[in-house]
């Protein structure tokens, strides 16, 4: 049995934010919609600000897109442990969220059109 996942690139200007600092803002952004999830943005890594990302050692699988790498957000507030999720290498039904990364929405770290 496959799950249903589709990939389209999201409409409009995205940003992420954590702890009030602007992690990014993209124009090309995904929008990847699971089965049984609320969709999912996807910002291009190229528009991250990556040196606020620090790489942790936390690795999870999805039998329909691959191993998922994790981040946690390091500002001058705070920590966000293993906020960020990326598919380095996904399997190749979901190929377009190479070199994308996704956040784990919480109190500190929004997601928003803008």
């Amino acid at each position: 049995m496959t799950k249903k996942i589709h990939i389209r690139k999201a409409e409009g200007v995205w940003s992420v934010r954590s702890g009030g600092a602007v992690l990014g803002e993209s124009s090309n952004a995904l929008e990847l919609s699971e089965e049984g999830h609320d969709p999912v943005i996807y910002f291009p890594r190229n528009d991250i600000a990556m040196a606020m990302l620090d790489r942790t050692n936390k690795v999870t699988h999805c039998p329909w897109k691959g191993d998922a790498n994790y981040y946690s957000i390091v500002n001058m507030s705070s920590v966000t442990e293993n906020a960020v999720w990326t598919y380095e290498n996904p399997i190749e039904d979901v190929a377009q969220i190479k070199d994308h990364l996704a956040f784990v929405l919480s109190d500190s770290v929004k997601v928003e059109q803008i």
